[in-house]
């Protein structure tokens, strides 16, 4: 069972098994009350959760790791992430609206890459942990046997065209020769990609063709559709289909590959 805690900018995704449970990231120090507010009403215990994986160590996602941690959970980390454990101490202690909590080592239980799907089948739960750099050195995903993903801040499939020849096309490769059906993101909502647009990723046969998707976003925000509207007929993240729509309107006369090269620039 998968259950989206949404509580603050970043998503948490409790993920339980049959014998255990993962917390796959946090959010920003300070959030501790809102995310046990947010598991109360899912009807969850913080207290029940068995592990808290990290997809990596940026602040937005691991700034009340230590707190829930002090509930009872153990901070799961792989051997990639170790040196990471602790980089975004200083940003988070010069943060003077929240206090915060440095993860303590003693709570943290290491295993390597391969030890994995071992470690998941203690929890009833099938699957795998992946590197999977990009965004970030220490970037780990988690993709479940039934096929879904769960990546942190990889950089979402519709930018791919975005970044050919770089490591996080090398990454969605990879991930993606692995035939996933599902993507769970940070900060933007889940793609089914069964049903999805870029679903022809998958088997490799066809390209993402991002130019297309932006003039059909162009054409309907012509017609004065919503902005969610628009993201729900054409499958799109709703803030992409933001960016679109304001590069489009300050930009008069620009190319779609201007948009795109506007938005690349934004994201960086």
């Amino acid at each position: 069972m998968i259950k989206l805690i949404k509580y603050g900018t970043t998503n948490t995704y409790l993920i339980k098994g049959t014998k255990g449970s993962i917390l796959f990231d946090t959010g920003w120090a300070g959030t501790l009350r809102d995310f046990c507010r947010a598991m109360g009403e899912a009807g969850e215990k913080v207290q029940d959760i068995t592990y808290l994986l990290i997809s990596h160590y940026h602040p937005d996602h691991m700034g009340i790791a230590q707190e829930i941690a002090d509930m009872g959970a153990t901070i799961l980390a792989v051997d990639i992430q170790t040196d990471y454990l602790h980089s975004s101490d200083q940003i988070l202690q010069k943060d003077k609206r929240a206090e915060f909590k440095p993860i303590r080592d003693e709570n943290v239980r290491v295993i390597r890459l391969e030890e994995s799907r071992q470690v998941l089948k203690e929890l009833g739960i099938d699957g795998c942990i992946y590197s999977t750099p990009g965004h970030s050195d220490d970037s780990i995903s988690l993709l479940l046997d039934t096929g879904e993903l769960f990546v942190g801040d990889l950089n979402p499939l519709y930018e791919l065209e975005l970044h050919k020849g770089s490591q996080i096309e090398k990454t969605w490769s990879f991930l993606l020769d692995k035939h996933p059906k599902k993507v769970y993101y940070g900060h933007a909502p889940a793609v089914d990609l069964r049903t999805h647009p870029l679903s022809g990723l998958l088997n490799r046969r066809t390209s993402l063709d991002i130019h297309a998707l932006v003039q059909k976003v162009i054409k309907l925000a012509d017609k004065r559709l919503s902005i969610d509207a628009i993201a729900q007929i054409t499958g799109s993240d709703r803030v992409f289909v933001e960016d679109v729509i304001r590069m489009y309107v300050t930009h008069p006369g620009v190319s779609i590959q201007g948009i795109l090269d506007r938005i690349e620039i934004k994201g960086r």
